[in-house]
């Protein structure tokens, strides 16, 4: 998606990236075409490509956000991080239903690990609650294996259907995690 701060832009940009989240109710991502979503959005193909360069960018974009502000609410409070995750899917349930549906969850994973390349740049919040766990040791590899184990967790709750109550869920991994000593 490229960057702007264009009133105008920012609409058409919420219309095409709405467009395809209707769309992929309807069909599997894979069939979805830039000219449908262009019919769907009602917008010119100029429009599109002043703001996307491919379907595929229109969905990163939307991820890509929605993760920045997953991480944003980690950094910036001291926040249970098995709670904050399940708020997040819950909040997001649509789009990873349907990103579930397309057999693409672990789009979401991949941006998540290249936002941390990003995040990591920037000052972390001292109130993350990484920061004291992580102290002297070598966060990249703690960072990716806490990253990739809670969301197998979110994805197999996605996958089945996120009926379980996430409280349960959470206190067998806090046990779990008590019996490791951890």
């Amino acid at each position: 998606m490229f960057e702007t701060k264009n009133p105008s832009a920012i609409r058409s940009q919420k219309e095409i990236t709405e467009a395809l989240i209707r769309l992929m109710n309807a069909a599997p991502y894979e069939e979805i075409s830039v000219k449908q979503i262009l019919l769907e959005a009602k917008l010119a193909q100029k429009t599109f490509y002043r703001n996307f360069e491919s379907k595929d960018d229109v969905l990163l974009s939307l991820i890509r956000t929605i993760i920045r502000e997953y991480f944003e609410t980690v950094d910036h409070g001291d926040v249970d991080v098995l709670t904050t995750i399940f708020d997040f899917a819950v909040k997001n349930r649509e789009l990873l239903e349907q990103l579930e549906r397309n057999h693409m969850l672990y789009v979401v994973l991949q941006c998540m690990n290249d936002y941390i390349g990003f995040h990591k740049e920037k000052r972390v919040g001292e109130n993350n609650p990484f920061v004291r766990l992580f102290e002297g040791l070598d966060s990249e590899y703690l960072v990716a294996l806490n990253i990739g184990a809670i969301w197998n967790v979110i994805t197999l709750w996605i996958h089945k259907g996120m009926e379980e109550d996430p409280k349960h869920i959470k206190n067998s991994i806090r046990q779990y995690l008590k019996r490791m000593g951890a």
